[in-house]
């Protein structure tokens, strides 16, 4: 793959007005802005990151850590585009490649817009619906490719949905992002026929023909034989993308879990400690006392600092080392598995502790448990109103549905996706407030 070629500014839908863009933002920038006013980023702000949304101790939503990803994502394809373009490709100083550190920044802000409400509970609600629920007899009624992609469901996937798909009443290319932006949010490349070793795939058979079109664009490397379901190469800011996430939600969830007091001051400040080797060590808590940080709650925030400033060191020196590779398709794993030894080890005893305490503690298994409940009603309430639209019940749920999702297509496949599409749009909040009003749980105070 070449960087010319893989950093493009061109919009998707707006292909034929590529040679009329003025303006003193760069495309890049506009994708950025267009992110920040969108109402299904705003709608991360009531999404679950990890712990319930907050009630007296203020913790992470999916709004707070696709900021902070994005932040992190700056610095790292900034440091990437200066190192290459000192280093290795001066040929690329005064390109659009000096402005990878904007594009990954932007598409830190979309990765997680596609998660439904309640997180890996709520995908695998919708998965399992039609796995283990009522929707089974549904396989029959449509294609191999659909159902693959429906039974895999994948927040990956659902996000390159709504930044391409032209919903009812909106403009062809679903956000108008450029070319590169979209491909760089697209962690698993792949149909869901061909999915990951984790199941995960990159983009649904309904936006398959999207991603070939900037794939093949780009000259971003195909890995299938024809025939075979599509399986890509990475766009290589991908690694970047991911990185940054990998970053602030491993070493984030610490923070939130000391907050919380699920986790003791000294097991989090020793993990966060052993990222650096002794001398350093002594170092930063000599910093700590000089700059007479006595609250235990500001010291952690001052090592957190310290320890996320080094991930980002390191995955540039990983990207900057197998650039070669990445850019050959043949790269495997991801830059974090490609860090030293010191720090790759101190992450791998973060994750360990993670599934161990944090992952498993009560609250969070509280969330999952409920929030579970909540989607597979939803699902099978919503789906059996689909499947019989002239129920009087039916009509009145259909009614619910905003206008963009074609709820009532003749297509049997698209009135399942604009299903799958309203649910997994809403927010943990209004998933709840949906559940309690069709269940008689409440009223709607008159």
């Amino acid at each position: 793959m070449e960087w010319q070629r893989l950093i493009s500014n061109k919009r998707l839908g707006q292909e034929h007005r590529h040679v009329e863009r003025h303006d003193d933002r760069t495309e890049f920038k506009r994708d950025y802005d267009r992110l920040i006013f969108s109402a299904p980023f705003r709608r991360l702000q009531n999404k679950t990151q990890v712990f319930p949304l907050p009630g007296s101790v203020f913790v992470h939503n999916r709004l707070t850590h696709s900021l902070e990803v994005a932040s992190v994502g700056m610095s790292l394809g900034n440091d990437v585009s200066r190192r290459l373009i000192k280093e290795k490709r001066p040929e690329l100083q005064g390109t659009l490649f000096e402005e990878i550190g904007q594009i990954v920044s932007t598409a830190c802000l979309a990765h997680d817009l596609g998660n439904p409400p309640f997180g890996h509970s709520g995908e695998k609600a919708i998965q399992t619906f039609f796995t283990e629920g009522n929707g089974r007899p549904l396989q029959k009624q449509v294609s191999p490719e659909f159902w693959a992609d429906i039974t895999h469901f994948e927040g990956n996937a659902n996000a390159f949905r709504l930044l391409t798909h032209q919903f009812k009443g909106r403009r062809p290319g679903g956000f108008v992002m450029t070319y590169s932006t979209i491909a760089s949010i697209v962690k698993y490349p792949f149909s869901s026929q061909a999915p990951s070793k984790k199941g995960k795939f990159g983009f649904f058979i309904s936006e398959q023909e999207t991603y070939q079109r900037l794939a093949d664009e780009m000259g971003i490397i195909c890995k299938s034989a024809p025939g075979e379901p599509l399986r890509y190469a990475r766009h290589p800011l991908v690694y970047l993308v991911e990185a940054a996430d990998d970053i602030c939600y491993e070493i984030m969830d610490l923070e939130d879990a000391h907050k919380l007091k699920i986790l003791s001051y000294e097991k989090v400040s020793r993990l966060f400690l052993d990222f650096f080797d002794e001398t350093t060590q002594q170092h930063i808590l000599q910093r700590i006392e000089d700059e007479q940080l006595t609250d235990e709650n500001e010291q952690i925030v001052y090592l957190r600092a310290c320890v996320i400033g080094k991930l980002e060191n390191e995955c540039v020196n990983a990207f900057m080392s197998h650039e070669d590779e990445i850019l050959a398709g043949t790269f495997e794993g991801s830059l974090i598995d490609h860090i030293s030894p010191i720090q790759r080890k101190a992450y791998e005893r973060c994750a360990k502790l993670s599934v161990e305490q944090i992952y498993r503690s009560r609250p969070v298994l509280d969330v999952e448990l409920s929030g579970y409940q909540i989607m597979a009603t939803l699902m099978h309430k919503m789906i059996e109103a689909v499947m019989n639209p002239r129920r009087f019940y039916s009509q009145q749920l259909i009614g619910r549905v905003s206008s963009q999702y074609d709820i009532d297509a003749d297509n049997l496949e698209a009135r399942l996706m604009a299903v799958i599409d309203y649910i997994s749009g809403m927010t943990d909040v209004y998933a709840l407030d949906v559940y309690q009003k069709i269940n008689g749980i409440s009223l709607p105070i008159v």
